[in-house]
C-alpha cells in the first residue's frame, strides 16, 4: 500500500496484490468502489438504485470490499437503520504485467481488466448519452479520440509518463469536500494499447 496519503487524511492508493485481486475481480464490486470513489458515501440500498441491483446484492458486496480494505464504513452517517460506507482509498493500483504473467494470478487479472474496461466502456456510453442535454461552455467538452501511433517499447513508456504527468497538474476529484461553483466531475481515461509485432505476423493471412 502506498505511504501516500491525501489532503483528507485517506491513502491515495491501495495496492492488488493477488489476494487482494481475488476479491475484487468482479464487475459489480468494481463499479460499486468507482462509484462510492466518484459520488462520496453511499448505502446499499442508494447504490442498488444506480446500478439496478438487489439491496441484498450490493449488500452482500459492499460487506466483501470492507472485509479486504476497499471500503470501510462511514460511521459519522451510519445509523441505527442504515448502514453508509465509503471509498478507503482514492485510487487503486495495479501491475498488469506482473500479474498477467503468473500462471496463480493470470485469470483473475484478465478478469478484474474485464472489468475495468466494461466501466470504461458504460463511462463512454453514459457521456454520449448526454451530449444532447449539453448546453454553454460544456456544449463542446470532452472527447474520444484515437491515434496510430509507431513506437517501441521505451517510447510507449514515455508517452504513458508524459500523459500521467500531463493529468496530475490538474485538481483531483473528491466527493467528500466541494465542488468548486462551474466544475463538474470529469473521468479522463487513458489507453495505451499496443498491437504486438508477433501477433500480428501470426494474423496475416
Amino acid at each position: 500500500m502506498s505511504s501516500e496519503i491525501s489532503a483528507q487524511g485517506r491513502p491515495k492508493t491501495i495496492e492488488l496484490d493477488p489476494r487482494r485481486l481475488k476479491a475484487l475481480a468482479h464487475p459489480l464490486r468494481v463499479q460499486l468502489l468507482g462509484l462510492l470513489r466518484e459520488n462520496g458515501p453511499a448505502t446499499a440500498s442508494m447504490l442498488a438504485g444506480q446500478t439496478g441491483e438487489s439491496s441484498g446484492a450490493t449488500s452482500y458486496h459492499l460487506r466483501q470490499l470492507a472485509e479486504f480494505g476497499f471500503i470501510e464504513e462511514d460511521k459519522s452517517k451510519s445509523g441505527k437503520r442504515d448502514r453508509w460506507w465509503k471509498a478507503s482509498h482514492v485510487s487503486t493500483h495495479f501491475d498488469e504485467s506482473a500479474m498477467l504473467n503468473n500462471s496463480e494470478t493470470s485469470l483473475l487479472a484478465g478478469e478484474y481488466l474485464r472489468a475495468i474496461i466494461q466501466a470504461h466502456s458504460q463511462r463512454a456510453l453514459s457521456w454520449l448519452e448526454q451530449l444532447p442535454r449539453q448546453e454553454g461552455e460544456w456544449e463542446q467538452a470532452g472527447t474520444v479520440s484515437d491515434w496510430g501511433l509507431s513506437l517501441s517499447p521505451w517510447q510507449l513508456s514515455l508517452l504513458q509518463a508524459e500523459l500521467e504527468e500531463v493529468i496530475s497538474r490538474y485538481p483531483a476529484h473528491n466527493p467528500e469536500i466541494e465542488m468548486p461553483e462551474g466544475n463538474c466531475f470529469v473521468s479522463a481515461q487513458l489507453q495505451l494499447l499496443p498491437r504486438f509485432p508477433e501477433r500480428r505476423k501470426a494474423e496475416t493471412p
